[in-house]
């Protein structure tokens, strides 16, 4: 259920999706309020889940982390109990950065990042040793040409 947004909750939110480290003052000042309105729309935000946690980003390359890659999954296991111990497996992996579970011929996605190739041999080799997965397709991104964490607002 879409959560009831004015513009100044937009302003708050963008000023905060561009620099969540800013302080209360220079948000206040950017969106045209003053610092207690603003810290209550943000509360109030927060309690309704439109904020989540507060993180901050990393750049993957700068950590040796230099191979991105996505994975299209096929199963021919459906059980509960396979998807569990799978779902279980994905997030108990730092490297799985993003897990879909999709309509259509492929059954789930991954967005895994790694060092290299070795390492996401192993990676693999340790995945399908904790599940069964009837095919795997790695696809080695060249280019990330895109990449935004920023929600249209």
């Amino acid at each position: 259920m879409a959560v009831r947004l004015d513009d100044m909750d937009r302003k708050i939110l963008s000023q905060l999706q561009d620099d969540a480290s800013q302080s209360l003052d220079d948000i206040a000042r950017k969106v045209g309020s003053s610092k207690t309105p603003v810290w209550n729309r943000i509360r109030k935000m927060k309690d309704l889940g439109v904020i989540g946690r507060q993180t901050v980003l990393l750049d993957a390359e700068a950590l040796g982390l230099e191979a991105c890659f996505f994975v299209l999954i096929r199963t021919s296991e459906h059980e509960v109990d396979w998807q569990r111990r799978f779902l279980a497996s994905l997030r108990a992996r730092p490297e799985v950065q993003e897990a879909h579970r999709l309509a259509g011929d492929i059954d789930y996605i991954l967005k895994v990042r790694v060092k290299n190739a070795r390492a996401y041999d192993q990676f693999y080799q340790a995945l399908i040793a904790e599940v069964k997965i009837h095919n795997v397709t790695a696809l080695l991104s060249m280019e990330e040409i895109k990449s935004t964490t920023l929600l249209p607002l």
